[in-house]
């Protein structure tokens, strides 16, 4: 284990003592707030410290081990060899547990999501990239037991999208999903395309943390201003008859959601707030991801749609990830939505970044 890793560790034992002694005084105890907030910290130190406590225990039974193999019966050399390689798994697993619960948790990981996609330069061929952008993530949603629910579509002449903004509902959904933000490249032959050539087009990628109701920004109703207007597109007759859908705009950001795939203008309302909240809260993230970017240069980038992250390279086969160098030649498998290995390389070198600032700060 790294001296670092150990420094941090060894805090937290002592800090456990001294939450022990602080939660055995009586005028703490009589104090239910700052009781209750010394618990939940207290349990979560406890939490780190057991499996610590426990790899100091298998360190000193893996060195007495050791000292064991010098012993002139074969059988204990025997012993002690086995005791040693089952240390050395125990403790790996233990090691690896504990760089994981050290790193810095985002609290929106485990949220919902709102996920948005735009049609962006390539004319036709952009929009059928942006519904090819959105089966793939609909059926990457789908393996993982997620539910997606249309918020806002906008379908394009040759079934594309020139923009889609759905709902998905289900566990850890941002913190999977979050570094899908920006810019997505494809290079093909488009359907439009007479002469074989191949076009470059690109959509942008958005995903919103869907906001906790307890601490959403608080938005003035003033600074409000709500639109209604008849729904286009699916919905029946219901939807063409009444003015259901809803626009909101956010006046001093000038931030706009709208919603028109509910039945009621009041749950196209209710929806789009809730869109409306999470951009106007992922404005403030960007702006600070952006502002420690620039301090710890993090090649993961700002997840800001300007930003290029994707190349979809069709003649080729190939899917290439610009952030971490990422080239993987199963570009079909991916867009039918294959997915897991690429969330799982973005996550690994997430964590790599995170353990190397701690370091750098210890």
């Amino acid at each position: 284990m790294k001296p670092f890793m150990r420094a941090l560790l060894e805090r937290n034992v002592q800090r456990l003592s001294e939450l022990d002694f602080l939660l055995s005084r009586e005028d703490i105890m009589q104090d239910m707030t700052q009781f209750l907030a010394l618990s939940r910290e207290h349990a979560e130190v406890a939490a780190l410290v057991t499996p610590y406590q426990h790899w100091l225990q298998l360190t000193q039974d893996s060195e007495s081990a050791q000292s064991m193999l010098q012993d002139s019966d074969p059988e204990v050399q025997a012993m002690a060899q086995e005791e040693i390689a089952s240390a050395r798994t125990q403790l790996d697993a233990l090691q690896a547990q504990l760089q994981r619960m050290l790193l810095p948790k985002d609290r929106d990981d485990a949220r919902n999501a709102f996920l948005e996609i735009r049609a962006g330069t390539g004319g036709d061929e952009s929009t059928l990239f942006a519904g090819d952008l959105l089966r793939m993530y609909t059926r990457f949603c789908a393996e993982r037991g997620w539910r997606v629910e249309v918020v806002n579509e906008s379908p394009s002449e040759l079934g594309g999208y020139k923009e889609a903004v759905v709902r998905i509902e289900g566990s850890n959904v941002y913190g999977c999903l979050k570094f899908e933000s920006g810019g997505h490249r494809v290079q093909r032959v488009p359907v439009t395309e007479t002469q074989g050539r191949i076009h470059t087009s690109a959509c942008t990628v958005a995903v919103l943390a869907e906001p906790d109701e307890a601490e959403a920004v608080k938005i003035n109703p003033s600074d409000l201003r709500i639109d209604t207007f008849r729904a286009s597109g699916a919905g029946g007759q219901h939807i063409n008859k009444t003015d259901s859908a809803v626009r909101i705009t956010h006046l001093p950001t000038g931030i706009v959601a709208e919603c028109q795939d509910g039945r009621s203008q009041h749950s196209n309302k209710a929806q789009a707030l809730r869109v409306l909240t999470a951009r106007i809260q992922e404005k403030d993230r960007s702006e600070r991801a952006a502002k420690d970017a620039a301090e710890r240069k993090s090649l993961i980038g700002s997840g800001a749609r300007s930003d290029r992250i994707r190349t979809y390279n069709f003649p080729q086969g190939r899917f290439t990830d610009h952030r971490i160098n990422l080239t993987l030649y199963k570009l079909l498998a991916i867009m039918e939505g294959d997915l897991g290995d690429v969330v799982e390389a973005l996550q690994a070198y997430e964590a790599a970044q995170q353990l190397a600032a701690l370091e750098d700060a210890a």
